[in-house]
């Protein structure tokens, strides 16, 4: 039985999601994996959605999520509400970052609005950075570094 992955991020925000969808789940079965993508659902409701998506997370044994910032400085806000989904599950969670520099070394001590910044050396936030593993790279990264986590 192969592993079923959750592939969560903002792409299913971009124009092409969709196709972004199907080159992730080929790339997951190109290498031994099954991979269940937010739009696999068929749904027309913010409710449908989010209990669609829950309900993949579930099925699956690990998030690979995208944690780029979206909008702003921060990741997407659904995904790390899924990530925290899948940690409160048990389920294992790989981050794929391309900036995984400290977010002091990104954003200073202080931030735009004059709250400080963590000073952990982590690129994301504590909560999610203690419980996941985080590689620099992209989603086929992600997906080859778990071929080889023991």
């Amino acid at each position: 039985m192969s592993l079923k992955i959750y592939i969560a991020g903002p792409d299913v925000f971009s124009s092409d999601a969709v196709e972004i969808g199907k080159k992730y789940k080929a790339l997951c079965e190109k290498l031994g994996f099954e991979g269940l993508y937010p739009l696999d659902n068929v749904c027309s409701t913010s409710k449908e959605i989010a209990e669609g998506n829950f309900g993949l997370i579930d099925k699956c044994d690990v998030v690979v999520a995208n944690m780029n910032p979206f909008r702003g400085k921060e990741p997407d806000s659904g995904t790390c509400c899924e990530i925290g989904y899948a940690i409160a599950k048990g389920k294992k969670v790989i981050c794929y970052m391309s900036d995984t520099r400290s977010m002091v070394e990104k954003y200073g001590t202080v931030d735009e609005n004059g709250m400080n910044v963590e000073n952990f050396g982590l690129p994301l936030n504590l909560m999610i950075a203690e419980k996941a593993d985080i590689i620099k790279g992209d989603f086929e990264m992600a997906v080859n570094f778990l071929r080889s986590y023991p």
